[in-house]
């Protein structure tokens, strides 16, 4: 049965419809779920503020659902959009800007239910700092919602670029684009609810350190993000990069293994980050003067836990910049392939690994001044252990480039 290209295009647009806005429901639901289920708890615990633990619940939930508007815009766009005459540079467009908004939009609907959570508990204990915990939460949840604009600038620009070229590679190139980008997303997205949800709490603990809090809050937050970054950056990269007269065979299996490095690399540094960055807030609540050596600890732990993601980012830019002969040889092309799923999948564990190493020391050191540089050493020490998986995951990555 042979199909024109129109019916490809077509055909895509309702898959990719449906991709969408499958996978974008997934983290606006659980962590709208998460809100309400602590707003439950708040209330349990002071049924006077029950008004105002609504209202705030509400609102939360309002904003974890942005994500999921934003692939619901994309579904709709992909379902009543005439794309006119195309190739299968089109076909692929629209395949990877629903995998862009699709996955991309997971992590940030869980992660901004987070601070929803925080600010509903909170308002239980602090009545009278309502105003406060409100903007605290719509700071962090907003935060949140960085990875999914991200995937959403990434899926607009795949459906709606012209690309004066019908290459096949660029066809891969642009879905390998929307891979990674959505799954870059998640843990980013997910980890940076952490910092928020343990601000709103601690402002509550010690209503003095608000201002303290959603500074820590923030430069957690921020450094949570820096996967979301290498991801948007390879998508970047893979769709302006003129890659010339290269092979489509085995360069094509290259570009999807890129994608896939470092987008899937990005989920455990971005989830980590977001523990020491949630442990740092919690730990300022607790002993305020521990400002400085606890920020200092969650820096150097989050610093750590990137390190998976800056492998999975290497062995991208490898698979992208190294020339490869012609080859029809469907091993040489799944060599390529294998290289980037096993630096991805290997980065996930580590980073997220790291990211409970630190949780753990930033937490202690809040409460053990006077050892902290004990509880750094072991912090440091346990990382180096557990990054050595994602090592392996590298070196084989590495052989199955250069040598196989």
């Amino acid at each position: 049965m042979d199909f024109d290209i129109q019916t490809w295009i077509r055909a895509a647009a309702l898959l990719g419809g449906g991709i969408a806005i499958g996978f974008g429901a997934i983290g606006a639901a659980i962590g709208e779920g998460y809100t309400a289920s602590m707003a439950n708890w708040a209330i349990s615990q002071n049924i006077k503020t029950s008004g105002d633990i609504i209202k705030t619940m509400l609102v939360g939930q309002a904003i974890a659902e942005s994500s999921s508007i934003f692939a619901l815009v994309i579904a709709i766009i992909l379902l009543f959009t005439d794309f006119g005459a195309g190739s299968f540079v089109t076909v692929c467009g629209i395949l990877g800007a629903a995998l862009s908004m699709g996955l991309g939009a997971i992590g940030s609907g869980i992660g901004a239910g987070l601070p929803a959570a925080g600010a509903c508990l909170a308002k239980a204990q602090r009545p009278e700092m309502s105003g406060r915990l409100m903007t605290n939460m719509l700071v962090g949840s907003a935060v949140c919602q960085t990875p999914a604009i991200f995937a959403l600038v990434i899926a607009i620009m795949l459906l709606f670029m012209k690309f004066p070229t019908t290459s096949p590679l660029k066809a891969v190139a642009l879905l390998a684009a929307g891979l990674c980008m959505g799954f870059g997303a998640i843990g980013s997205g997910l980890g940076s609810g952490f910092a928020g949800k343990e601000s709103c709490m601690g402002t509550a603990r010690q209503p003095e350190m608000a201002g303290q809090l959603t500074t820590t809050m923030l430069i957690g937050s921020a450094v949570c993000q820096t996967p979301a970054i290498f991801a948007i950056v390879v998508s970047l990269m893979l769709i302006f990069i003129d890659f010339g007269n290269a092979p489509l065979y085995p360069t094509w299996a290259a570009f999807i293994g890129a994608g896939l490095s470092t987008g899937l690399a990005a989920i455990g540094s971005g989830y980590g980050g977001g523990l020491a960055a949630g442990a740092s807030c919690e730990g300022i609540a607790r002993q305020p003067q521990s400002v400085g050596t606890v920020i200092t600890a969650m820096l150097v732990g989050q610093a750590v836990a990137q390190t998976a993601s800056i492998f999975g980012l290497l062995i991208s830019f490898i698979l992208m910049f190294k020339t490869y002969p012609e080859s029809m040889a469907l091993s040489a092309s799944m060599a390529l392939l294998s290289a980037g799923i096993c630096m991805g999948f290997g980065g996930i564990g580590p980073g997220i690994g790291n990211g409970m190493a630190a949780q753990g020391a930033v937490k202690w050191v809040a409460r053990n001044l006077e050892h902290s540089g004990d509880l750094i050493r072991t912090m440091l020490v346990g990382q180096a252990v557990s990054q050595s998986t994602a090592i392996y995951a590298m070196v084989v990555s590495l052989v199955l480039i250069f040598v196989v």
